[in-house]
């Protein structure tokens, strides 16, 4: 299973996926007219570990057998690289790649389970360099979640990662030919992605989950707001030197519940993009699921939401 396998659209999307404290799960319907719509979310608590009961739970609830099903790695299970194209045809571009990955990785590169996206190039240079981002996970976590999702009757497609699952939402809401950063937090971190065009161009990790954003006493939080604003300027300007043909519109703040508006008005005044907090249902149809109008089940849900969006996609 290739983490960018094409997929037919039946139904929508499916999307599973785990955290801390149980499993979300959301089906997405897009339209060739108007919004994509949000047909039910799902959130199923269990203790960890994770038995193979609890997700066969979750399959008899959401009567899975209807559905083509995603699910999404957590940061830990997988590496995202980038890395310089191979100049190999596309027949010999795995092996090329591969060769790469020797010295990155911190396990042999055959027990690496890999696929590739390509970074659009400037369209206007007169000379492209191409760069690609490397997605590299263990064969034995990758088919460790195939037999958990086969042994409870899930009929698993496609495994993905949280920064395509923000890239479909990015770019529902994309200004036309500019550039939009976004930044979302779980329990895990934070993730910022940079998309135009509905193309991924950059993805950095932010060490800071979104508990510490929340800290009551303001001194800590404020520290937090400090460190989530060094990162981005150093990952923006890093961005506008590597890709200074796409012009950026603005920061992007995803759902975040009661963390959101102090960390939208620190970055505005910090940074010099204009700084705003996503509007989840002016992009997504929410009327069936009138629970996600609060901005916490948002928050919740948001990579998953991303990942119930996933349509086909070019592969190499």
């Amino acid at each position: 299973m290739s983490f960018f396998a094409k997929t037919r659209k039946i139904n929508g999307c499916l999307a599973i996926c785990f955290q801390e404290d149980g499993i979300c799960a959301a089906h997405v319907v897009r339209s060739p007219v108007g919004l994509p719509s949000v047909e039910f979310i799902g959130f199923f608590p269990f203790a960890e570990p994770l038995a193979i009961a609890s997700l066969e739970k979750v399959a008899k609830e959401v009567h899975a057998e209807r559905y083509q099903c995603s699910t999404l790695l957590s940061f830990s299970e997988y590496q995202v690289l980038t890395v310089d194209a191979p100049n190999v045809p596309a027949e010999e571009l795995k092996t090329a790649v591969r060769w790469k990955l020797k010295d990155l990785l911190d396990y042999h590169v055959d027990d690496a389970t890999i696929d590739v996206m390509d970074i659009p190039a400037d369209k206007n240079a007169a000379v492209r360099s191409k760069s690609m981002f490397l997605v590299a996970a263990r064969n034995q976590l990758v088919q460790q979640r195939q037999d958990l999702f086969t042994q409870a009757k899930f009929p698993l497609s496609v495994i993905d990662v949280p920064e395509m699952a923000q890239r479909n939402i990015a770019a529902l809401v994309e200004p036309e030919g500019r550039g939009l950063a976004m930044l979302s937090f779980d329990q895990n971190g934070g993730l910022l992605t940079v998309t135009s065009g509905g193309e991924l161009y950059l993805s950095r990790r932010i060490d800071m989950p979104i508990a510490a954003l929340e800290q009551a006493d303001e001194a800590e939080r404020t520290a937090s707001f400090d460190r989530v604003t060094l990162e981005l300027q150093r990952s923006l300007d890093h961005f506008d030197r590597q890709f200074h043909f796409v012009a950026l519109s603005k920061l992007i703040l995803a759902p975040m519940g009661k963390a959101g508006d102090g960390l939208q008005q620190y970055l505005a005044t910090n940074l010099y993009l204009p700084v705003e907090t996503l509007e989840l249902p002016s992009v997504i149809d929410m009327a069936k699921v009138p629970d996600l109008r609060q901005a916490s089940t948002q928050q919740r849900f948001f990579l998953t939401l991303g990942a119930a969006l996933r349509h086909e996609e070019k592969v190499l």
